[in-house]
């Protein structure tokens, strides 16, 4: 589906409430408040039929003012991770065309994402290891000596932490394979998983744990922890050219990123047996006529549904009849949304 029409239309909140149909925060990252309607702020709801493994679920998500958000599958509560055990979702918005450039919290999030569609439980090893983590930091803060209070939290941010790197380490190589496994219009890119912190630590629990030990005095004078997997960093490399992602060009850089994207999603239907949802938001613009094309190939080729921005018709040109065509206006009393012929 490609929807299309001036900017502030509202094209964005259609991709956005479907993002939220995946556990976390949607495209946006945005809190519970923000997705209201201004000044009426009487909260949200996204409600879906997903038709996912040959099964059809009714999902609802919604948050009402002050609240935080809830889910329901089949009219039971569910956790927000049950909804990553349903369906499997990627996307990429204009928000990461700078990804390669700032600072290592983008790209943990976005490797972190990339986990997280192949493995849902990642999220629960996240929480845990963080969890422990700002009680080790009020103690390090606080000056606090006692060893068995530091060793009870180092040790689950040990077993946490090692997970969450094993995760991370196995999904890089799921992505490489991915796109070594197809030729693609799009560049690849080769990656790692940079060790963080000071002291860099090896992958696994006692290494970590030693490092957590040892580092104590350090992060005492600090007030944080400095070394884990919280301070890790994703390293990419355009391959053909063996240029570092962040010297690459403007263009470069946003075709590694949908190379990513279509790798990911690959893997994904072999891996899940389903093809994910795609969201793409604003992409068409900053590719060429024939790299649109291409693009819009690899995904029919995928079979997935993917749902896409932009701000006119032309730019989905090359879908012909291969997708419906959505325009986006902004109405008296909020979006009007009327499909193309």
């Amino acid at each position: 589906m490609a929807f299309f029409g001036a900017n502030g239309a509202g094209k964005t909140n259609i991709l956005e409430a479907v993002s939220l149909l995946s556990p976390g925060r949607g495209i946006r990252r945005a809190a519970n408040e923000e997705f209201s309607r201004t000044p009426e702020l009487i909260g949200w709801k996204v409600s879906a039929t997903l038709e996912s493994l040959g099964h059809n679920h009714e999902v609802t998500t919604w948050a009402e003012p002050g609240l935080s958000r809830q889910v329901e599958i089949d009219d039971k509560p569910a956790p927000q991770l049950a909804l990553g055990r349903l369906l499997r979702m990627v996307w990429l918005v204009p928000s990461m065309d700078r990804l390669w450039l700032e600072g290592a919290e983008g790209r943990r999030r976005f490797l972190d994402r990339m986990t997280l569609s192949f493995v849902p439980d990642h999220a629960e090893a996240t929480l845990a290891y963080e969890k422990a983590m700002r009680q080790r930091n009020r103690l390090l803060k606080d000056r606090v000596s006692n060893d068995s209070w530091y060793r009870a939290l180092e040790v689950r941010m040990a077993e946490t932490g090692a997970e969450i790197t094993e995760n991370r380490m196995a999904t890089l190589e799921r992505i490489k394979a991915a796109q070594d496994d197809t030729t693609s219009a799009f560049p690849i890119a080769d990656l790692t998983l940079i060790d963080g912190g000071e002291y860099p630590v090896e992958p696994g629990k006692d290494a970590l744990l030693a490092s957590l030990l040892n580092g104590r005095p350090r992060d005492m004078m600090a007030g944080r922890t400095l070394s884990g997997p919280h301070r890790a960093d994703l390293g990419a490399v355009f391959a053909a050219k063996e240029i570092e992602a962040r010297l690459c060009s403007t263009g470069e850089q946003k075709a590694l990123l949908i190379s990513l994207i279509l790798a990911n999603a690959r893997a994904l239907s072999q891996d899940f047996g389903a093809a994910p949802i795609i969201l793409l938001d604003e992409v068409a613009a900053h590719l060429d006529e024939n790299r649109r094309a291409l693009l819009y190939d690899e995904i029919i080729a995928l079979g997935a549904q993917a749902w896409m921005t932009g701000t006119d018709a032309s730019l989905f040109d090359a879908l012909g009849t291969r997708a419906a065509l959505f325009e986006v206006s902004d109405g008296s009393d909020g979006s009007v949304i009327k499909e193309r012929a």
